[in-house]
């Protein structure tokens, strides 16, 4: 999860930067070669761009993309949470920590922060909501949205 604190600037990025991250987007396990290939530059220029890219922070880690339904995450919800006034940076620690939330995001609007939470079922659901989500001192109020399909767009 990237933090977006004061004094962050973008990086610079060209097509080549562009058409690699699309690439190790598309399957964070491809090798350098295969990228140089994909992306029509040689393989010490595709391996130099991504070592600065991930040196400058732009690639911040690779993963896997897992099925949450096959790996035994069959109820999944989006949770609002409306927060008290400065009290997101320590929130911010303490939902990170929460194997259940699998993304956090600060927003403007009705509600302060809204959270992706998978669960192997309804009960564990709720124990996250109820017992470690609405019991967190700072958190004010939450709204639980469940998912019933999900459509990965990468």
């Amino acid at each position: 999860m990237a933090d977006a604190e004061a004094g962050q600037v973008a990086v610079p990025l060209d097509d080549v930067d562009r058409n690699i991250i699309a690439e190790l987007t598309r399957d964070g396990r491809m090798s350098v070669t295969q990228v140089a290939e994909n992306v029509h530059i040689s393989r010490a220029h595709a391996y130099t761009r991504i070592a600065r890219l991930t040196g400058e922070g732009v690639l911040t880690k690779f993963t896997a993309l897992v099925d949450p339904i096959k790996a035994g995450l069959k109820s999944s919800a989006y949770v609002t949470l409306k927060v008290r006034q400065h009290s997101w940076r320590e929130l911010r620690e303490q939902l990170r920590a929460i194997p259940e939330v699998h993304h956090v995001a600060l927003v403007g609007g009705d509600f302060d922060v809204i959270l992706l939470v998978r669960a192997v079922d309804n009960v564990d659901l709720r124990r996250v909501i109820f017992d470690q989500l609405q019991s967190m001192p700072g958190v004010l109020d939450t709204q639980t949205f469940l998912v019933f399909e999900d459509v990965d767009t990468r």
